[in-house]
């Protein structure tokens, strides 16, 4: 390589290459598009190597059967949503800064959810629910099950600093959550409602953020009103 071609290539202008998919990234990549264009009972595992570029023995070593594949999509895509809950983000350290936190999840949820690629996910589980029960369960406890579990971490972690008064961490998450989406998703998967918009998205983050912020309170001042 002449000098010239070495210092271009050196340079911070010069492109720089994306980094190759994993064997297993194209496997899932593969699959959900499958999947999505011609159902899951109509693809096979033969159709998931042809369109990944891999070999069977690849795609065998990561998943077992078909049924491990949709589960596996169902994963990358849920675990989406916790975002703004990463172990990394500093724990909010005043009311205002709780509440933030919980707008921002509430939007990451509900823009995850309302995704068309999500929602056929959810199509795609229910549909198989009936031969394959584990799907369902996958789906659930990859979303709503650790939604709920990460979000009852932080309100339990938010009561340690006195950011939430006194309350069932798990049951005021549960709250936050029925606020958040309340019969969207149902609507949403039977096709009886449009994917909400971000001003709507940002409205129910905020509901359900004050209604978390609000009940310990509202309960404790009905305690001192009682006799």
């Amino acid at each position: 390589m002449s000098k010239t071609n070495q210092s271009q290539a050196d340079s911070p202008e010069s492109p720089v290459r994306s980094k190759p998919l994993s064997i297993r990234d194209r496997v899932l990549a593969a699959a959900f598009d499958l999947f999505r264009e011609h159902g899951f009972s109509s693809t096979s595992m033969l159709d998931i190597v042809t369109r990944a570029r891999v070999s069977k023995r690849d795609l065998y070593a990561l998943f077992k059967n078909k049924h491990a594949v949709l589960a596996a999509c169902i994963g990358e895509r849920t675990q989406q949503m916790r975002l703004p809950l990463d172990p990394a983000v500093p724990m909010p350290q005043t009311r205002s800064a709780l509440a933030a936190l919980l707008v921002e999840l509430g939007v990451s949820i509900l823009k995850t959810v309302c995704h068309p690629e999500v929602l056929t996910v959810f199509r795609l589980a229910i549909a198989e629910s009936d031969r394959a029960p584990e799907i369902a369960r996958a789906l659930d406890n990859s979303g709503r099950g650790a939604n709920l579990k990460a979000l009852t971490e932080l309100i339990e972690k938010a009561q340690a600093r006195g950011l939430v008064l006194a309350g069932d961490p798990a049951v005021l998450a549960a709250r936050y959550i029925a606020v958040l989406w309340g019969d969207l998703m149902i609507r949403l998967l039977v096709r009886l409602h449009e994917a909400p918009t971000e001003r709507e998205i940002e409205a129910r983050a905020r509901a359900a953020t004050e209604t978390l912020m609000a009940l310990p309170l509202l309960a404790a001042r009905r305690r001192k009103q009682e006799p």
